[in-house]
């Protein structure tokens, strides 16, 4: 039975409703509607490259980064990823992985990536959560590139208060020390992938890049599902 099918039959028992505007979902669609689909925005290259420059470039941690769309507050994708991240919804991380996927792996496979990193929560955070948003992510990226996720190399030491209301400077400083390695990882001569579900001053990535290569790696590379400006 195919996915739209199989759809019809659930939704007669479970209707499945728009993770954005709430509206009911056809049968041939998922977690989100064509019209709250196509109202996210997608940023230019010429965007992608100035924020390189502003929130990478001086560090020389992250060789290169690659965001799949705009995070506006109010609109669609803010009520995507809070059904996410929020609500507890796998399955729509799953599927916003798989669109990332999709619209970034022109961009990705010439990378040629080992893995998929995706960046840890605090064991507190991910018990208050009830699992970690940005590893189904990674996995949704995975099914889509091809590129194997392994969620057992990084580990969040240190607990750090939501980064919602800080400055660029204020978040790095409150990154610094946050993230190690797993003992065994084998990292040397890795090129790595770091996947965050939304990447703002670019700080949480960067120390996760930061300790990735004090292990040995080769190349970091930061992808998210969205860059907030």
């Amino acid at each position: 039975m195919n996915a739209a099918r199989l759809n019809s039959v659930v939704d007669i028992f479970l209707p499945r409703f728009c993770a954005a505007c709430q509206k009911k979902l056809r049968p041939e669609e998922e977690v989100i509607c064509p019209g709250c689909l196509g109202s996210i925005k997608r940023p230019d290259q010429n965007k992608i490259t100035s924020e390189f420059r502003r929130k990478f470039e001086k560090e020389k941690v992250i060789s290169e980064f690659a965001p799949a769309f705009l995070f506006e507050e109010g609109k669609a994708f803010q009520s995507l990823i809070h059904s996410i991240k929020y609500r507890g919804s796998y399955k729509n991380a799953l599927f916003l992985g798989r669109l990332t996927g999709e619209c970034l792996k022109d961009r990705i496979l010439p990378w040629k990536c080992d893995m998929i990193l995706p960046v840890p929560l605090h064991p507190a955070k991910r018990a208050e959560r009830g699992y970690n948003q940005s590893y189904y992510i990674a996995k949704g990226l995975s099914r889509a590139t091809g590129i194997p996720v392994r969620n057992n190399i990084l580990k969040r030491k240190r607990f750090t208060e939501t980064q919602t209301a800080l400055s660029i400077l204020e978040r790095k400083a409150n990154m610094k020390g946050a993230f190690g390695i797993k003992s065994g990882a084998g990292l040397e001569g890795k090129v790595i992938i770091v996947l965050d579900d939304v990447i703002t001053s670019g700080s949480t990535v960067s120390e996760c890049g930061r300790v990735l290569l004090e292990k040995g790696a080769e190349k970091v590379y930061a992808v998210s599902s969205a860059l907030a400006l």
